[in-house]
């Protein structure tokens, strides 16, 4: 029996770490960029940000990304730590919608409601390496095949995200994906939990925050939009002018965990900002564009875990900033859509600027 038991966990680690696609067998692995004194590191599990490591105002390194010292950790990931999250990021109401007559059903992972994919969405696969340059602005490309079907979205599927640091503290994050054969939702996010004190640091409550929107997409008691666009004039919602994260939380129902509409001008190649998040102890500031519609702010109002050297992450120690579509979005006809047809190419860009003050 025990035997048995031994040879069922070799097989199931064996199985994770490996996958085999025909004849090729994927690796996973830990891929560093490195520009000076800015470093990232990512694995093509989940094709996920394992760290950001920037100086302070007084040159002093930290990693400012929540996440663990192991890939099995990332693994068992329940936290999405640092990871790219589709087919569609987010909650779909029901678990299902119907799209050009046909009723899809996918995987339930959140009550009725499917959440980041379903439960074994993109954050949950390993990827292969396209592409790596470790030049002047280095960079590397990740690819996914999902196949028609999973986690019951329709269509195949060919996904690619670069992670590039394209400038002094700059990091990059392009996603792209491009339908085969049918049309399907696509809504990709990135989501990595920020302390810009340092990860383990503490909470970000006193972190000051800036999101260029004025209005926002309520939610139901299960997290759902109601198909509402609503001001955040009057709400504890508003940090159109910069506010301390802890300023108004206990306004909220125990955090911030809400899609805000973006309504800063496009300007450089079709990008907007987003938000801007200041932390006054180190001098860290981190500016967030975008070319996507919303930004889903998150203050990891249900973290308690143990995390990078036994640090352990409690209720507001991060914040998260996922640029993307509308929650739900096909689920409401009036949100913009996340269809993307065959013969189309979904295109999702952030830009990640760290400077110090």
């Amino acid at each position: 029996m025990a035997s048995n038991l031994k040879l069922f966990i070799y097989l199931l680690v064996f199985f994770l770490v490996c996958a085999t696609n025909g004849s090729a067998r994927k690796m996973v692995g830990i891929y560093e960029l490195k520009k000076g004194d800015f470093s990232v590191k990512v694995t093509n599990w989940g094709a996920t940000i394992i760290s950001v490591v920037v100086p302070d105002s007084k040159g002093n390194l930290a990693d400012v990304v929540l996440g663990y010292d192991s890939i099995a950790e990332y693994v068992n990931n329940t936290a999405y730590f640092g990871a790219l999250v589709g087919r569609v990021i987010n909650r779909i109401s029901g678990a299902r919608f119907v799209l050009n007559g046909t009723a899809y059903r996918l995987y339930a992972n959140d009550g009725k409601n499917s959440l980041h994919g379903g439960h074994r969405g993109f954050s949950h696969v390993i990827w292969t390496v396209q592409e790596q340059s470790n030049g002047e602005f280095p960079y590397i490309t990740f690819y996914y095949h999902s196949f028609d079907g999973e986690q019951g979205f329709p269509g195949d599927l060919d996904v690619l995200v670069t992670y590039k640091i394209s400038g002094k503290y700059k990091l990059d994050v392009i996603m792209h994906a491009t339908p085969r054969n049918k049309a399907t939702p696509v809504n990709l996010g990135q989501h990595t939990y920020w302390n810009l004190g340092g990860e383990g640091s503490g909470d970000i409550l006193s972190n000051s925050v800036q999101i260029f929107s004025s209005k926002m997409t309520p939610l139901d008691k299960n997290l759902i939009p109601t198909g509402e666009i609503t001001t955040v004039a009057g709400t504890p919602y508003d940090f159109r002018k910069p506010m301390t994260v802890g300023s108004r939380i206990k306004e909220t129902n125990g955090g911030y965990n809400i899609n805000y509409v973006l309504d800063s001008p496009t300007e450089d190649q079709g990008m907007r900002k987003a938000a801007v998040v200041k932390d006054s102890k180190t001098g860290r500031v981190l500016e967030l564009w975008t070319n996507q519609p919303g930004v889903q702010f998150y203050t990891s109002n249900y973290l308690n875990v143990k995390g990078k050297g036994g640090h352990v992450y409690n209720q507001y120690g991060a914040l998260c900033l996922e640029t993307q579509g509308f929650p739900d979005a096909v689920n409401h006809p009036t949100f913009p859509t996340t269809i993307v047809n065959p013969g189309q190419v979904y295109r999702h860009y952030m830009a990640h600027k760290f400077s110090f003050q």
